[in-house]
């Protein structure tokens, strides 16, 4: 190498940068010290501090700054230094090296201050955020869009929604980069319909959206299951280019298959992570992430461990994974020994806004009614994180499914926000369970005002009254319906068989192979008769004569899932079924004892867990 012109070196310092060239980088800084006396230009020192510390070398870094002359360090110097430490995820070193530049009474400028804000988010210290906060102030520099952007980010991610909130509104400038924060907090928060109206200021205000704004605007449009918004957000994306990005792409996969629960394909899932290891990326964080989350939504908590122990590192969205898949399979234990691992000295992964929903929702499903109240109650003290609509609405379904109905009202009375959807579904559910239906009614006139046109709330009040043996106010609630043109969703069961989706509703007969599956329905009936298994026939819901609701429930339509999963499925393989409403309290029952007598295991996933059955037992215990 040949080069004594300083400007040629600084800019092969550059080159290993952006090469991610250690090697290159080296050879240029050795060369430096062979040919140029001894102090190095400060400008060189600043590079070669840029170069080391963005390609992880911190060591190195920080020796060049101990040989660079207290006079000749800058801000620029240590900011090259802070801002490789953040890139790399090294926020504690960052933290330090700021309160090193402080004492050498050097100020921070527009670069440093968006480092520091980011450091102090990661490592969630909102107290020493203030006062990072208040020099920016002190010094002028708050109002630049960047710097202003990264402390409302920096709030947002502490928990302090008062002063993220404040921070935005103060703000003289907002950039696409303001919004994109704006808007992915409030989706991380739990807070959707803050995020759409995020977006649709941005593009009132004239902004044009980027690759991220549209990734975090799918992810809000998913979490509220807004399947029409999310199709138009598609059609403007590729209006304006964007349907190419692999990025954006990935999203709109995600955002379809949460929005029409597109099917749980555990064989397909499989053979993708069959390509992933070919490609030895299994071992990827992200790869690695979503193998977790994949095997635990098609319920396959084993290969879901298996995934996740073999992780070489684990990122927050891993533990979220693997604890909601715990939590969906009802196991509260596992789901919380995971998180209280995920919080503990050894690993110090800070929980978010929906690791304590997939936790809470799995004290729920499991009754673990005091471990569950007491992870509520330290989350504001303990995480930082402001209970949400979602963590209100675990806690009335964790007290409603343990019987406790008039307290799980009484909590919803004390919330310090209106109730939500999913707050007063929560209760009505668990009037459902506990034939409350005089309590079931308030919540249900709640939900017709918060959502009128759902036929769910109104056929499940109907279905409680005719529980009850109320049978005229089952009938004024359906008719109700029609009046205001409100049409009851058809209840169905799917099965996969073969690369092929079966369908089957109520009363099914039209499917090629409706002998057989009758067949084995009549044979399946007979042995649990001779078992002494009895049908529970207070779920047909029609006022029918006995022998006519022994058929009723019959043929409910997981049922004739079942049979046809029993003819075509080879023995020894799981059945894997899914149904779009909640299972019922007969097929329940029955496919309990249907799994000891064919001795194969099946699996529901119906619209709110996994069911497990397996040698006349299912995995949810009976408590769903």
């Amino acid at each position: 190498m040949r080069c004594h012109n300083p400007n040629s070196l600084a800019a092969l310092l550059e080159t290993a940068v952006s090469t991610h060239s250690a090697l290159l980088g080296r050879a240029v800084h050795a060369y430096i010290i062979k040919t140029i006396a001894n102090p190095v230009p400060s400008f060189l020192s600043n590079h070669l501090i840029n170069m080391y510390s963005k390609l992880d070398l911190p060591n190195l870094a920080e020796l060049v700054l101990q040989f660079t002359p207290v006079q000749s360090r800058t801000v620029v110097t240590y900011t090259a230094l802070i801002s490789g430490h953040v890139q790399n995820g090294h926020f504690t070193s960052a933290f330090f090296q700021f309160a090193d530049m402080r004492r050498e009474r050097i100020l921070p400028n527009d670069f440093t201050f968006p480092c520091l804000f980011k450091a102090l988010a990661s490592l969630h210290m909102p107290v020493t955020g203030k006062q990072v906060h208040a020099l920016a102030l002190k010094s002028g520099q708050i109002h630049d869009v960047f710097v202003g952007c990264s402390a409302f980010d920096m709030y947002s991610k502490t928990g302090l929604k008062d002063e993220a909130e404040k921070m935005f509104d103060e703000m003289p400038e907002r950039n696409v980069a303001t919004w994109n924060a704006y808007i992915s907090n409030a989706v991380l928060g739990g807070r959707s319909r803050n995020a759409i109206e995020g977006f649709i200021e941005l593009r009132r205000g004239g902004g044009e959206p980027n690759s991220i704004t549209f990734c975090v605007f799918l992810n809000a449009c998913s979490d509220s299951l807004l399947l029409e918004l999310g199709r138009q957000v598609h059609g403007f994306l590729v209006r304006s280019g964007f349907d190419g990005n692999v990025s954006v792409s990935n999203g709109l996969i995600d955002f379809y298959g949460k929005c029409e629960e597109e099917l749980q394909g555990l064989e397909l899932g499989r053979s993708v992570h069959a390509v992933a290891v070919k490609a030895c990326v299994e071992g990827n964080i992200f790869v690695g992430s979503a193998l977790v989350d994949m095997y635990g939504k098609c319920g396959n908590i084993e290969d879901a461990e298996i995934a996740f122990n073999e992780m070489p590192e684990r990122n927050l969205v891993c533990w979220n994974a693997m604890i909601g898949g715990y939590a969906h399979q009802g196991h509260a234990d596992m789901a919380v020994a995971l998180f209280e691992e995920m919080t503990s000295s050894r690993c110090e992964v800070m929980p978010n806004y929906v690791t304590l929903v997939c936790v809470l929702s799995a004290c729920s499903r499991a009754g673990a009614v005091k471990k569950g109240m007491e992870i509520f109650e330290s989350m504001r003290q303990r995480y930082g994180i402001e209970p949400g609509a979602e963590h209100y609405a675990c806690i009335v379904d964790l007290l409603g499914r343990a019987g406790m109905v008039e307290r799980a009202y009484e909590f919803i009375k004390e919330m310090p926000i209106r109730p939500t959807i999913s707050v007063w579904g929560a209760l009505l559910n668990a009037c459902r369970v506990y034939g409350k239906p005089d309590l079931g009614k308030i919540s249900a006139d709640n939900l017709f005002k918060l959502d009128p046109k759902d036929s769910g709330n109104h056929v499940l009040l109907s279905n409680m009254f005719a529980a009850a043996g109320r049978w005229e106010e089952a009938d004024l609630v359906r008719k109700e319906m029609k009046v205001v043109g409100i049409k009851k969703g058809a209840g169905c069961s799917w099965i996969s068989v073969k690369n092929r989706v079966h369908v089957f509703q109520a009363k099914d007969t039209f499917h090629e192979r409706n002998s057989e599956i009758q067949a084995m329905l009549t044979e399946l009936r007979e042995k649990m008769k001779a078992a002494g298994y009895i049908p529970d026939t207070n779920f047909a819901l029609y006022d029918l004569e006995e022998e006519e609701k022994i058929v009723e429930v019959g043929y409910h339509s997981e049922k004739i899932a079942l049979a046809f999963g029993l003819i075509a499925i080879p023995p020894g393989v799981p059945i894997r079924i899914t149904k779009n409403l909640r299972i019922c309290g007969d097929c329940h029952s029955a496919f309990k004892v249907i799994s000891g007598i064919v001795g194969r295991e099946i699996i529901v996933r119906d619209n709110n867990r996994f069911h497990r059955f397996r040698d006349g037992h299912c995995s949810c215990r009976d408590y769903w």
